[in-house]
């Protein structure tokens, strides 16, 4: 087992949240809840993963979890 940060963004025009991978470039799913979107990311990082085997290249490790921090500036 592997385990990978998922960020959702939530998307303002569509509803819902956009999925990153921010261990996989160019690995994005969307859903419209957050167990959507889990379930999703799962499906995405899955096939990213077994693309990555079928094409002989290296399976990226997750060392260390990207932090989303929010923060207060003047506006």
């Amino acid at each position: 087992m592997r385990k990978y940060t998922i960020i959702l963004e939530p998307d303002e025009e569509e509803g819902g949240y956009t999925v990153v991978v921010p261990a996989l470039p160019g690995c994005v799913t969307q859903g419209r809840s957050v167990a959507e979107c889990i379930d999703r990311a799962s499906e995405a990082i899955a096939g990213y993963l077994e693309s990555l085997r079928a094409a002989g290249e290296q399976i990226p490790e997750e060392l260390e979890h990207a932090q989303a921090i929010t923060i207060e500036v003047p506006a």
